[in-house]
């Protein structure tokens, strides 16, 4: 469900066509400043429109990316354990059992708590980690548990999802889904800037704008004429 600042951006958008249909039939409306202009008001109507369109595809893209790096993770752990336990009987050195099962703590992570509450356009987690890991420490940590695990002569699993080239494969998902979530949010948020700029920019601005065609319209017809009354009421919401 969009946000409530999200619907307010799409409300402005669709006022200005509703402004702009409004001010159509106004006889005396001829400005002076060329952005108040009814062709203008239409080709900013449509800048903003398509921009819309184009930050709701970006969210998508992230949103979708981040889904795929949650499922992609979600064996990570499950697996750490399942290597550890089959290292447990190898009879490992002290030293090498213990570097594997730090490795192990790290990915786990430490005890949950409840996640505070994210900001527009952030993912949403289930759970924050006191050890505060993230999804590329994790990855880190797991390719570092691999490399040990490669000069253990004796690990040689049956199990597929446990042979060494099966992991190595698994890891590079978890390093590409990750930085996946990381371009589409860089790209989604320079779109978000290009959105701004287009409708909340000082003087240029869709928003500016708008309150200039009311004014313009108030100076024609005066603030207790219906055609002021007609436009005044068409809202227009600004940046918070």
């Amino acid at each position: 469900m969009p946000s409530t600042s999200e619907v307010g951006h799409a409300k402005n958008v669709a006022n200005l066509q509703k402004l702009t249909e409004q001010i159509t039939v106004y006889t005396l409306y001829n400005p002076p400043v060329n952005n108040l202009a009814i062709p203008n008001l239409q080709t900013l109507y449509t800048t903003a429109n398509a921009k819309l369109t184009e930050v709701q595809d970006k969210r998508n893209a992230n949103k979708n990316a981040i889904t795929l790096r949650q499922t992609t993770f979600e064996n990570l752990k499950s697996t750490c354990t399942k290597i550890i336990n089959l290292l447990d009987i190898l009879g490992l050195p002290q030293g090498t059992l213990d570097q594997a099962k730090s490795l192990n703590r790290a990915i786990q992570g430490g005890q949950k708590k409840t996640a505070p509450t994210p900001e527009e356009g952030e993912e949403t987690p289930k759970t924050a980690s006191t050890s505060r890991q993230s999804y590329t420490q994790q990855a880190d940590n797991f390719g570092i548990l691999l490399q040990l695990l490669a000069t253990i002569p004796t690990y040689t699993p049956n199990e597929d999802d446990l042979k060494l080239t099966n992991l190595t494969t698994y890891q590079a998902s978890l390093i590409s889904t990750t930085q996946a979530v990381d371009q589409t949010e860089a790209q989604l948020n320079a779109i978000l800037i290009e959105r701004d700029q287009i409708l909340y920019a000082d003087q240029t601005g869709l928003y500016t704008i708008a309150q200039n065609v009311k004014k313009y319209v108030k100076s024609l017809y005066g603030a207790t004429s219906p055609e002021y009354t007609n436009v005044s009421n068409i809202q227009f919401t600004s940046r918070k």
